[in-house]
Order: structure tokens, then C-alpha cells, then sequence
């Protein structure tokens, strides 16, 4: 099989089957691959090539971009393995190319306690930079959905994200009724028409902000440590981690949740096993 029809099965397969974004990333990856290998039969690729493809195409990008994109030409090639041609070898399986293109080195966050949290929240005077992190750190919101915020996404205490990084067509955050009254306070408060955005910022005006807040309380604070210090919280409270993932992560599986959660020390271990079965 051509390595053209393998992409158009492979295509026609994830339309049907899989989200926006998955069909978006398989768009963009074998789009490129088809640009040089398109007439070539699919068993006769070599892993050689797959990392000389992998290596030009991700060139200068992190370790997460070359993995996912390793792992979307991997699972090109099992998908057509497992539907099609059940003898061919998949060239990424190699531990060449697991090394080059595999996971990153695991790196632990920092996890600051509520009180480190809160003091930040409460020393933060501008009305505006206050309700920011309290979105972030109460409603474990990403920045970019906070800066995306409009009066009409506002119903009570739940917030309407449109194009949510998931790739579902909507999701919605719950917040805390004081934050909810905070917030619609301040849109009437600046006049806020129901279409604008309710903080015309940038990406890296907002990021300033936090680092600044973070500084008077002695730490390096970026907005991703509080939406991870949202989840954290409300692990350590007893919250179920389904409840995490699934509403204040809005996460699609566990194993993401997971890797936002700091590491449980010793003595909050014995802890929460002396409140379950030391009684």
C-alpha cells in the first residue's frame, strides 16, 4: 500500500472517529509526510527515515511536540498495521527512535501550600489582578481561558468556555459565589459590554502580573502553579480526583490529572491513614 492511500484510510478513519483536534494534529503531520514519502509502499519505510523525517520536522521544538508528534506517526502506522496490513513492521518502534522522540525527564513542580497561595490573593490591591489569580487558583482556570473571558460567558457561578483546549465545541468552570459576585461587580463596575473581553491583556502582560504577586511573597509564582495549585488543594482536601479531573481540571483522563499533583509527604501520609483507620 502507497503511503498516500494509507494516509487517506487514516484520514477518513479519525473523521469519523475522533475529535477536532486529534483530526488537526493527523492534518498536519501527515500532510508532511505525505509531501515526501507519498508514493512509496508503507512496508518499505525504514526507522532511518522515520527519524530523519521526525528530526527535520521538529527541529528546535520541546521534548512534548517531538513526542506527540512520534506518537501520532506511530499510531499512523499501527492503525494501518492492525486494518490493513497485519505483517508490516512499524519503523517507530525502535528503542533508536523511543530515545530521541519518547517521554521528557519527569519534572516535579513546585507545589505552594494554601497559605502562601492566599497571602498572594489577599496583599494583591488592583481589583483586576485579584480576581485573575483567584479564577486561576480557585477555579483551576488556564490563563489564556481567563483572558478569554466575556460578560455573556458569565451565569451565575458557572463560566462558558468556547474552544476549549480539549477540543470540544464547549466547557463550563464552577466557581465560588464570592468570586462570581467579585467578578460581575467589576464588569459593571467598567462598563464591560456583553461581547468584550473583560481583560484585554496579553499572554505576557498577564505573566508579569503574576511574577510581580508572586515577589512580595518571596516566591517564583507562574499562572499554570495556581490553576496546579487548585487541584492540589482540593486533593489534599478529600476531593475525589474524578472530581478534579473531570471539573476543575475539565482534564480527559486521570493519568493528566495525576501529573498536576504534588507529591504526598510522609507525615500527611500517616495522616490521612490514621484519619481513615486509626480510630
Amino acid at each position: 500500500m502507497k503511503v498516500s492511500d494509507a494516509i487517506t484510510f487514516c484520514m477518513q478513519y479519525h473523521k469519523i472517529n475522533s475529535r477536532p483536534n486529534t483530526i488537526k494534529n493527523y492534518t498536519f503531520l501527515l500532510g508532511r509526510f505525505g509531501n515526501i514519502f507519498s508514493d512509496v509502499k508503507m512496508e518499505t519505510i525504514t526507522t532511518e527515515e522515520i527519524i530523519s523525517f521526525l528530526a527535520d520536522l521538529s527541529e528546535g521544538r520541546k521534548q512534548n511536540t517531538k513526542r506527540s508528534r512520534y506518537t501520532t506517526l506511530s499510531a499512523f502506522f499501527n492503525l494501518i498495521t492492525n486494518a490493513i496490513s497485519p505483517e508490516m513492521r512499524n519503523p517507530c518502534h525502535s528503542p533508536a527512535a523511543k530515545n530521541l522522540f519518547g517521554k521528557p525527564k519527569f519534572h516535579q513542580w513546585t507545589i505552594f501550600d494554601k497559605e502562601t497561595i492566599d497571602e498572594a490573593i489577599f496583599r494583591t490591591i488592583n481589583t483586576r489582578n485579584r480576581i485573575m489569580l483567584e479564577l486561576m487558583a480557585r477555579g483551576g482556570m488556564r490563563i489564556s481561558e481567563v483572558l478569554g473571558l466575556k460578560p455573556s460567558d458569565i451565569n451565575d457561578q458557572k463560566l462558558l468556555l468556547h474552544h476549549p483546549k480539549s477540543g470540544r465545541e464547549q466547557e463550563v468552570v464552577f466557581i465560588p459565589k464570592k468570586i462570581s459576585r467579585r467578578l460581575l461587580d467589576y464588569v459593571v463596575a467598567k462598563n464591560i459590554s456583553l461581547d468584550q473581553r473583560i481583560f484585554p491583556m496579553t499572554y505576557a502582560g498577564a505573566r508579569k502580573v503574576v511574577f510581580k504577586i508572586g515577589k512580595l511573597v518571596g516566591i517564583k509564582l507562574r499562572p499554570h502553579d495556581l490553576r496546579r495549585h487548585a487541584a492540589t488543594y482540593a486533593s489534599r482536601s478529600g476531593v475525589p480526583i474524578e472530581i478534579i479531573s473531570k471539573i476543575i481540571l475539565r482534564h480527559a483522563d486521570l493519568s493528566t490529572t495525576q501529573r498536576y499533583l504534588g507529591k504526598v509527604s510522609d507525615s500527611e501520609a500517616i495522616r490521612w491513614v490514621e484519619n481513615l483507620y486509626g480510630r
